[in-house]
């Protein structure tokens, strides 16, 4: 019985250590690791703000097109009206026009103004009469005159002759005389002659020289020139 003792101890301390070895391994535990997910980018996609609630950026607007201009060339246009019952001159030069509409009877209009930045015309005369034009193409003017009751459309060349559209004013015989005329391409007369106010159809002058004879008297009838 002496001999077991020591054995019957060394045996419990061996269930001993297993069991303290047995209780470790059911109650420790394993480490954990937390997996840290990356958070959601907050890069701003091209063209947008990050930053919440800001205002969009304002586009700018491209500048309109200024408008062409279709410059009127210097010089004298002549030509009939488009329902052929009047002539209409126009004399451009330096930005400025006069113009002359005549029935070669009764109906006549003397009218200036400028020469507007976009290349159009817009005269104006007595009681009313106005006169719009712009370029058509590069020898014409096209527009329309309104004198009196009467609106008069018309298309007219630029001539090739130093003036197609002349003026006399004199004293013939105690009386006021006033004359306007128009010379055509084919070298036709449209003109009013004005005795005191009076008109009546004008008598033809010399285109080369201006010479018009009214009366018995020879007065000299000059380019209309702005």
């Amino acid at each position: 019985m002496k001999r077991s003792g020591p054995l019957l101890t060394l045996l419990a301390g061996l269930l001993l250590g297993l069991f303290m070895l047995s209780l470790n391994a059911t109650t420790g535990e394993k480490p954990t690791s937390a997996a840290v997910q990356p958070s959601p980018s907050t890069k701003a996609s091209p063209g947008t703000d990050a930053s919440p609630g800001a205002a969009p950026k304002p586009t700018t607007a491209s500048p309109s097109p200024s408008p062409s201009r279709t410059p009127v060339s210097e010089g004298v246009y002549t030509g009939r009206t488009d329902d052929d019952s009047a002539a209409v001159a126009i004399t451009v030069r330096d930005d400025k026009a006069i113009a002359y509409v005549c029935d070669g009877r009764n109906v006549e209009s003397w009218l200036q103004g400028d020469v507007k930045d976009d290349g159009s015309l817009k005269l104006t005369g007595k009681g009313g009469a106005s006169l719009d034009a712009k370029m058509k193409g590069t020898r014409q003017l096209s527009g329309k005159a309104n004198v009196g009751s009467g609106g008069y459309p018309f298309t007219i060349d630029r001539t090739n002759e130093s003036s197609g559209l002349y003026r006399a004013n004199s004293t013939v015989a105690g009386a006021k005389i006033e004359g306007g005329w128009i010379v055509l391409p084919d070298g036709e007369q449209v003109g009013i002659l004005k005795r005191d106010g009076k008109p009546s159809p004008a008598p033809e002058i010399d285109p080369e020289t201006g010479a018009v004879t009214v009366d018995g008297q020879q007065l000299t009838a000059r380019p209309v020139t702005p």
